[in-house]
């Protein structure tokens, strides 16, 4: 039996290569795996596109402890940052500033509604004090799109600095040339490695020393350290990096970005599609969409219940993710890992055999 396809926005269903990849050990400060490390950075700042003065800085953990080392290092502790909010990615974001013992201001707007450029200007001319805005790309909880490049036009013309977190976008939609001080992303996203590395793609000017409130989280202190010596600082996730080294071999032998995000439409398509026939309604108009993770609404019965629903579509084979929003039952599907079209008809199929089988079809 094969293992379950995970249709979730991260962890997700991994190549057999990339999993494979972590059945060798490495040593952490063996000149093998620094080079190793190496590669990956000059890769991803391949990816990135984002023109000269930036630099790599990988970090142990989720991408959440990224974030939270990028808005430590970067905020200065006298400043503030905006933090853009429609959903619940942009409130970790403003709660991460907040533990870390900096001013927050936050610009929020509904679910579902993309951020406003024109707030945002507004925003920045009232409050002086702001320095940094702390966006989100894709905001998982619904799967939207945000208007990164107008967002980003606005923050640059104001003289701030922009913090992009491109958590689930990363890879598949591009940063390429954006005005932004720092993008970032963990490996187990659009990338299709496995979790437990972060990372932040920085402008090095933007790096100071001593002014991260953390140790293991300093990005300026990590940075310079692998500089000098081609080693973490402290023990780095071995086993990942060498999988996310094959993972984004495999993202280059596809095509890179326009082709991973290519196949991804083609997932998102299919998906939307399949569900419409069943009856399922999305959550976001197509307009707003990211092909990544899609919401829908619940089927309209009294006896729904997604634990339900989960572990009978479980069962056969799939993986959701539990809907985040509160003002209404949703549930979400990801079409990003290692799929294709393939496995989005076999999800569909397994969904329409479910809600008939607990008597919620349409």
């Amino acid at each position: 039996m094969r293992e379950p396809i995970l249709l979730t926005p991260g962890p997700l269903t991994t190549s057999l290569a990339t999993k494979a990849a972590m059945l060798v050990d490495w040593g952490s400060w063996d000149a093998k795996f620094n080079t190793l490390t190496a590669s990956v950075c000059a890769d991803l700042l391949r990816i990135a596109n984002l023109g000269d003065g930036y630099v790599c800085v990988p970090l142990q953990g989720s991408g959440t402890f990224a974030v939270e080392a990028a808005i430590g290092s970067m905020v200065p502790k006298d400043r503030e940052i905006l933090v853009l909010v429609n959903g619940a990615y942009g409130q970790r974001m403003a709660k991460i500033a907040t533990v870390m013992g900096r001013k927050v201001s936050v610009l929020a707007v509904s679910d579902g509604t993309p951020v406003s450029a024109a707030a945002v200007a507004e925003a920045l001319a009232a409050n002086p004090a702001i320095s940094h805005v702390g966006m989100i790309h894709c905001e998982t909880a619904t799967g939207l799109l945000n208007p990164v490049a107008e967002v980003a036009a606005v923050v640059q013309a104001a003289g701030r600095a922009l913090i992009l977190d491109s958590m689930s976008a990363f890879g598949a939609l591009p940063v390429d040339g954006l005005p932004v001080d720092a993008v970032i992303s963990s490996a187990n996203k659009c990338l299709e490695g496995v979790p437990g590395m972060g990372f932040v793609l920085v402008k090095q000017a933007a790096l100071v020393q001593g002014q991260s409130p953390s140790l293991s989280l300093d990005l300026c202190d990590q940075f310079e350290y692998m500089q000098k010596t081609g080693q973490w600082r402290f023990t780095p996730p071995t086993h990942v990096v060498a999988a996310f080294r094959v993972a984004l071999d495999q993202y280059w032998a596809e095509g890179g970005q326009l082709a991973r995000l290519a196949r991804y439409q083609a997932n998102g398509d299919a998906l939307l599609a399949g569900m419409k026939k069943l009856g399922l309604q999305s959550f976001l108009p197509a307009d707003l969409q990211a092909p990544i993770i899609y919401t829908f609404l619940a089927p309209n019965h009294p006896e729904y219940d997604f634990q339900r629903f989960y572990q009978a579509v479980r069962a056969r084979g799939f993986l959701l993710y539990p809907g985040k929003l509160t003002e209404v039952e949703t549930f979400r599907v990801g079409c990003i890992g290692a799929i294709d079209q393939a496995e989005i008809q076999q999800a569909i199929a397994v969904i329409a055999e479910v809600l008939a089988e607990l008597g919620w079809a349409d």
